[in-house]
C-alpha cells in the first residue's frame, strides 16, 4: 500500500482564485479511480519555498488517497494534467509506502 498526497494551490501563479469546479473534478477522479479520498481543506495549509532570495507562499489543500499498487506512469500523466488544469508550473505529488495494521 501507498499513501499518495497531492498538494493543490487555491490560486493560480498570478494569484487568481481557482474555481471550485477544479477541486470537485479532482475529487471525482480520485474517488472513481481509488474508491476513497481524504481532503485536508478545513483550514488551508501554507506552502513556503525559496525562489532565489525571495520566499514564495501558497495556500494549499491536500488530497490524499491510499493505493494498493503505485502506478508511477499514471501519476506522472496525472501530474501533467493537474499542472495544466490548475495553471501551475509544478504540482507536488508524493507517495509513501505504508503498512496497514489489521
Amino acid at each position: 500500500m501507498h499513501i499518495v498526497e497531492i498538494f493543490l494551490p487555491l490560486t493560480d501563479n498570478e494569484g487568481h482564485p481557482l474555481a471550485d469546479a477544479l477541486f470537485a473534478s479532482e475529487r471525482m477522479v480520485l474517488m472513481d479511480k481509488f474508491g476513497g479520498l481524504t481532503v485536508y481543506a478545513r483550514a488551508p495549509a501554507k506552502g513556503l519555498w525559496a525562489q532565489g532570495a525571495a520566499v514564495v507562499a501558497d495556500e494549499i489543500v491536500i488530497f490524499e488517497v491510499m493505493v494498493k499498487g503505485f502506478d508511477a506512469a499514471w501519476w506522472r500523466q496525472h501530474k501533467i494534467h493537474l499542472e495544466e488544469a490548475f495553471r501551475q508550473t509544478s504540482v507536488l505529488i508524493r507517495a509513501q509506502p505504508v503498512t496497514i495494521v489489521d
